[in-house]
């Protein structure tokens, strides 16, 4: 999954680790409110490069397609290209540097692979290349190191997740799933959830730190089914990856137990779908969602374009992902049956162009 892939790379970011565990936007967009690129496009042809460090998922090809849908509202944005590096951290910075001998004018790069990458971001803007890694926040410079970088907030996320337990939960017991140990994203969804919490001295947060589980869902069910035997009573889950969620609901099925009160973000079809099966029998749980990061790649674009045609974009550098489901607001998860199991329906795509992306 693009999520793990990235998080897994980063974790390593020793730079990045610090600043997620201490600090979050003062500032942020929700993913579902868009500027209106129209007024940034300028005049300037402009050709756009797109990397991904491991693509080919359904999260990457949808994202691929927001970035495309977004292009195509400007016809100065002459040229969208495309590269996979494939989980390959040099034929990722391969790819940035025949981009930039190319004479592409944007280079978009998901941060697959965080610090370790900038100095290929440094080697481009040098070259006059508006350089825009995008999804995490980077430790170098803007305007030195790379043009612009907008990013998901991850503290203010988790924030939302801690605040939402202690107001559905009101008292009982709490643990966080995070990632793999010491992982930058991991800290930062977990520093939010605690945060959120403190309003809400009747929660207990049964670990100090978050619960390992690899981004690998079967890692996460074997870590839930260790803590189904430690705790006697766990009232609410908070997660930073829907998939790890996801492992926790069915650790509990097999358990024979109800599920608790689950918050997390990166929805998937698949989780969305049993859910509302779940309602249809009775046996729903409560459930905090958010989703639409897919829609990161618009940001990314928007600042860049108006960076490289001297046009005005006044969004924030951050993004949180918006509320998808919310069962003590009534609002149920999107489900498609015909979709495919990690479809991300909180995509900002019009839903036509969503159906028509999932026939290929």
């Amino acid at each position: 999954m693009a999520m793990k892939l990235l998080c897994r790379l980063l974790a390593s970011a020793t730079a990045i680790c610090t600043l997620a565990a201490t600090a979050h936007a003062a500032d942020f967009v929700y993913t579902n409110k868009h500027a209106d690129i129209t007024k940034m496009c300028g005049t300037k042809p402009t050709r756009v490069a797109m990397i991904d460090g491991q693509g080919g998922d359904t999260w990457r090809k949808t994202s691929l397609a927001e970035l495309r849908d977004e292009a195509s509202k400007c016809k100065n944005i002459t040229e969208v290209q495309y590269t996979d590096a494939g989980g390959d951290a040099q034929a990722y910075n391969s790819a940035i540097n025949a981009y930039t001998a190319q004479g592409f004018d944007i280079i978009i790069a998901f941060t697959d692979f965080g610090d370790a990458a900038i100095p290929a971001y440094r080697e481009a803007t040098k070259a006059g290349v508006i350089m825009a890694p995008y999804f995490n926040n980077l430790g170098g410079e803007i305007g030195v190191d790379y043009s612009v970088n907008t990013y998901e907030d991850a503290f203010t996320e988790g924030k939302m997740f801690g605040d939402w337990v202690g107001k559905t939960v009101k008292k009982g017991n709490t643990v966080f799933l995070g990632g793999i140990p010491g992982a930058a994203s991991s800290t930062a969804y977990f520093e939010g959830y605690k945060e959120g919490l403190k309003a809400y001295p009747n929660i207990k947060l049964l670990d100090e730190n978050f619960i390992v589980t690899n981004w690998n869902p079967a890692d996460a069910q074997r870590a839930v089914t260790g803590l189904i035997a430690r705790y006697p009573k766990i009232d609410a889950i908070g997660a930073d990856y829907g998939q790890s969620s996801l492992a926790a609901v069915k650790a509990f099925e097999q358990a024979g137990l109800a599920v608790p009160a689950m918050a997390y973000p990166g929805t998937n079809n698949e989780y969305s779908c049993k859910f509302i099966d779940q309602k249809a029998a009775g046996k729903a749980w409560k459930q905090f969602a958010v989703s639409g990061n897919t829609a990161d790649i618009r940001f990314a674009l928007r600042a860049a374009l108006a960076k490289f045609q001297g046009t005005e974009n006044n969004e924030p550098r951050a993004a949180v992902a918006y509320t998808f489901s919310d069962t003590e607001a009534g609002l149920d998860p999107l489900c498609d049956k015909n979709a495919p199991p990690d479809a991300d329906l909180g995509s900002s795509l019009p839903r036509e162009k969503l159906i028509e992306l999932f026939k290929h």
